[in-house]
């Protein structure tokens, strides 16, 4: 068996004395492991980073075996990933949220954004937006996608401001005023074909309601947290756009 693919490196682990074992995400084959041999040599240590883009060949004697990888360098960007906090946190959260996908199962427009989102994460505000739609993308791919174009009470798609806790679904100012302590907010940004750009405040609402929803259907069914990466990037993107401290989202819980 054998394939090759461009791919986006998620991270590695040791795998005994000179190799490694390699998670890289791709287009057509999802997020794949492979072992590679000599990956802790000085020329493959700086390939291996994660968010940099490889061109991987694997090749296994069967489907089911875990294989080898043979890697070449494409785009390598972990250097500049390291130069700020958004970019360094940003890699290891959306790395731990591309796991909560099954191995092996492809997810094209996810790896098309996770490429499009590496390029952005020194810029707070765009980096934050982005984040908060790959989250909700992650959702919609495990199967609990939020409808969030039309007003579950009314239909309409004017003035949505809310999203029920229960069924995931937008609800305008007006339909759910009656319940508005109890109903989480629909930042400006997330709106169908919004041109609001996502501030400090839009944002950490985003952060909120996504945190919300995968702690309720992906995190607290499976026996997990979400990744402490993900705290430190909303805490790096909400403070370079100025938002105090005691202002941040708080980790939500179902």
């Amino acid at each position: 068996m054998q394939w090759s693919e461009e791919a986006i490196v998620l991270g590695v682990r040791r795998h005994g004395e000179s190799s490694v074992i390699a998670e890289v995400m791709t287009r057509s084959r999802g997020r794949h492991l492979g072992m590679v041999r000599g990956g802790r040599s000085r020329t493959m240590q700086p390939v291996l980073q994660p968010g940099n883009s490889v061109d991987v060949t694997w090749r296994a004697r069967l489907d089911e075996h875990l294989g080898e990888f043979r890697i070449e360098p494409l785009e390598l960007r972990a250097g500049r990933l390291m130069e700020t906090a958004t970019a360094v946190y940003g890699v290891q959260a959306m790395a731990a949220l591309l796991r909560f996908l099954p191995e092996r199962d492809p997810h094209p427009h996810l790896y098309e954004a996770l490429s499009v989102i590496l390029d952005h994460l020194h810029e707070p505000a765009d980096a934050g937006e982005l984040f908060v739609r790959f989250e909700l993308a992650v959702l919609n791919d495990l199967g609990f996608g939020l409808d969030l174009l039309e007003c579950a009470a009314t239909g309409t798609r004017e003035d949505l401001c809310y999203v029920s806790p229960k069924s995931g679904r937008a609800v305008s100012r007006a339909a759910g005023a009656p319940w508005a302590g109890k109903m989480l907010a629909l930042p400006a940004f997330l709106g169908d074909e919004s041109r609001h750009a996502a501030d400090a405040a839009a944002l950490a609402d985003g952060f909120r309601l996504t945190a919300f929803f995968l702690n309720r259907h992906v995190c607290e069914p499976r026996g997990l947290e979400l990744a402490s990466a993900r705290d430190g990037f909303i805490q790096a993107a909400l403070k370079a756009l100025g938002t105090p401290r005691h202002d941040q989202p708080e980790k939500a819980h179902a």
